[in-house]
């Protein structure tokens, strides 16, 4: 079994991991959802999101955006992430069930604006 969360807002991967207030957690078990859920970000964002995640035995995150550091703060927790990721929530938990996403790891915070920045490097 394992537990997959889904950065989430009316059906779609939220784009900012650190801001998203929902997540959709799917339970995958032999390659099959067998159960899902929508639950709010425990009022937690940005790094303490991470250790959330980890209390409900989340094992892998698929989001849109996000910076190096929740990266780091979900790998230390033994937290896999798949980011990059939009569309349909659901049709993500699919590309992941069938293989077709990769464990990237990589900052994609192409969210900031202005003088914001962030420490992937890219700014």
């Amino acid at each position: 079994m394992a537990i997959i969360a889904v950065t989430y807002d009316n059906g779609e991967v939220f784009q900012h991991f650190g801001k998203t207030e929902m997540f959709k957690l799917y339970e995958i078990v032999d390659g099959k959802v067998v159960s899902e859920r929508v639950i709010d970000n425990g009022g937690f964002g940005h790094g303490s999101l991470a250790g959330y995640l980890k209390d409900l035995n989340v094992s892998a995150l698929i989001c849109g955006g996000i910076g190096a550091g929740a990266i780091n703060m979900l790998t230390s927790q033994g937290i896999k992430v798949f980011s990059g990721a939009s569309g349909s929530a659901d049709s993500a938990i699919d590309a992941y069930i069938n293989g077709k996403m990769s464990d990237s790891n990589r900052c994609t915070c192409d969210h900031h604006e202005g003088a914001h920045e962030c420490s992937c490097g890219k700014h």
